[in-house]
């Protein structure tokens, strides 16, 4: 097997603003494992909050190029338990590498990823598309540039219910609200009644990750569904979030790719929870990896690749939410 790393800086359509950051480029990895003629491909992105960078991951995978090289028949059960302890501070390169592998693993066994995993399509939900923090203005722009059925809408300003009130005026969009950790305990039970009135489907992450007597205060007396994000990143935090949120967010680039976010997922279904995958601000490669965990979702966030000026590979399609598999095996990416 031939490790093959390509570097992308991903062109945003717009300046994309969270709570706490503003992007206009995206730094991503590209992993290719090849196999017999066969290419798997997976990705990871830089992210400042998780103190990733390109070289950083980059550096980590080289490290073990021979031990990735080496590798022949193992599941990718097998290859994600062999790969973790060398790459378990690094979780955003072991996502990208695992991604690669679930791929060509699925390519050699002539079998699209989700088929591999008995998993049918016909109840997958539809993903939403992400407005990020802007002036009203612009927020309502964005959202007449690419009318959708349901829009995540990025909080965490001295206004939010005065934007998602004037969001409201020119859609009838299902509305979700992500503060990314941008409030706390009252203002986020008084901020549920305002925006279930206006039409918001839940909340993600209103607080900061690590306070479980705030997200316990909260699930008790919030009007809304409360997902957890960055309360959930590895498979031990499924568990903890069970009576403190009402769902789980999965970020495969946090808990080290497919291999391990499927485990998260089917636990998080065990407990009653409702699932849901996000992504981060990524290509098609990342996006369709996440297309084949959508029979286990309630709901998706891959809006990722939509966001960009120009994409990197072909692979899924997204239209009006709804999310169409490629013809080819595996992931069905193909690098442009």
């Amino acid at each position: 097997m031939q490790l093959i790393l390509h570097e992308y800086n991903l062109k945003l359509k717009h300046t994309f603003t969270i709570s706490r950051e503003s992007i206009d480029f995206q730094p991503s990895l590209i992993v290719e494992l090849q196999s017999e003629g066969y290419s798997g491909f997976g990705e990871a992105t830089s992210n400042p909050y998780y103190h990733t960078t390109v070289p950083m991951m980059r550096a980590d995978l080289e490290n073990i190029r021979s031990l990735i090289e080496n590798t022949t028949t193992e599941t990718p059960e097998e290859f994600w338990d062999k790969v973790h302890p060398y790459l378990k501070e690094d979780m955003f390169a072991l996502c990208a590498l695992d991604l690669a592998y679930n791929d060509l693993y699925a390519r050699k066994k002539g079998k699209k990823l989700y088929e591999l995993w008995n998993f049918t399509t016909d109840k997958n939900p539809l993903t939403d598309y992400t407005i990020g923090i802007a002036s009203i203005e612009k927020m309502v722009a964005k959202m007449k540039e690419l009318p959708w059925p349901i829009y995540k809408i990025k909080l965490g300003t001295q206004e939010d219910i005065e934007i998602v009130t004037e969001l409201r005026k020119h859609t009838d969009a299902i509305f979700r609200i992500d503060a990314n950790c941008g409030w706390g305990v009252e203002e986020t039970i008084s901020n549920s009644v305002a925006l279930k009135k206006l039409g918001v489907e839940f909340l993600e992450q209103p607080m900061k990750a690590d306070n479980w007597e705030a997200h316990k205060e909260v699930y008790k007396h919030s009007a809304l569904p409360i997902i957890a994000d960055e309360s959930c990143i590895i498979e031990s935090d499924v568990a903890k979030c069970h009576n403190h949120f009402h769902g789980v967010n999965v970020k495969l680039v946090k808990c080290g790719g497919l291999t391990p976010g499927k485990r998260m997922l089917e636990e998080a279904k065990k407990l009653g929870l409702k699932t849901m995958v996000g992504c981060m601000t990524e290509s098609t490669v990342g996006i369709s990896a996440i297309a084949h965990l959508l029979p286990l979702l309630d709901y998706v966030d891959m809006d990722g690749a939509l966001l960009l000026d120009k994409d990197i590979a072909t692979g899924v399609t997204i239209t009006y939410g709804k999310i169409d598999y490629p013809d080819g095996n595996g992931t069905g990416v193909t690098l442009l």
